[in-house]
């Protein structure tokens, strides 16, 4: 009696152990993206406060 509840137990865990529903899908491949040109130089960043609060940066 304890394998057979043992085994259906197991049986239900592996069933329900994926949780998606409906048929298999595959992932497209993915796609490579063109690497930016090595001259450009980087964007110009603006100094931020210390704090980073709003009122600190009046």
């Amino acid at each position: 009696m304890i394998k057979r509840l043992a085994f259906a137990t197991f049986l239900l865990c592996l069933l329900s152990a994926c949780g998606n529903k409906g048929p298999l899908v595959m992932p497209d491949a993915p796609v490579d993206l063109p690497a930016p040109p090595a001259d450009t130089p980087a964007p110009a960043t603006t100094p931020e406060s210390a704090s980073g609060t709003p009122a600190a940066r009046r």
